[in-house]
């Protein structure tokens, strides 16, 4: 992950580059916020991968010489069915629809939205592996 850790600190340095810039030369206020929010975020992708580095250490895709089976094991557990993701794009549809023909629609449309995302979340939570 070092190499994606310089990547997007790479491309954060050039948003700031481009974003002091821009601030000097333009002084509007849409442009300089983008720039700045887009500087932010790839700061913290970069410093995530940076830690994730520091904790894990190299990886084997990242070695010359690694094997494929250095990186085989299981991967996680995908639940057979759910009603959960049905709902939550349901919840998104009808919120979007209530932003447009008015607030109580947005509002049942963000409590059936909230109620999938809170099943996905906790469905398998008391789950044993």
């Amino acid at each position: 992950m070092k190499v994606e850790a310089y990547l997007f600190a790479g491309v954060a340095f050039f948003f700031l580059v481009t974003d002091v810039l821009y601030a000097v030369g333009s002084r509007e206020p849409a442009g300089i916020a983008a720039l700045t929010m887009s500087f932010v975020m790839l700061t913290l992708i970069g410093f995530y991968f940076g830690v994730m580095y520091r904790r894990k250490g190299r990886r084997p895709e990242d070695r010359k010489g690694a094997e494929i089976r250095e990186r085989v094991g299981r991967l996680d557990f995908f639940p057979p069915h759910s009603v959960y993701p049905v709902l939550t794009a349901t919840g998104s549809a009808v919120f979007a629809v209530g932003v447009v023909y008015g607030l109580w629609l947005a509002l049942i449309g963000l409590g059936v939205l909230l109620g999938g995302a809170f099943g996905l979340v906790f469905q398998f939570a008391g789950r044993e592996d």
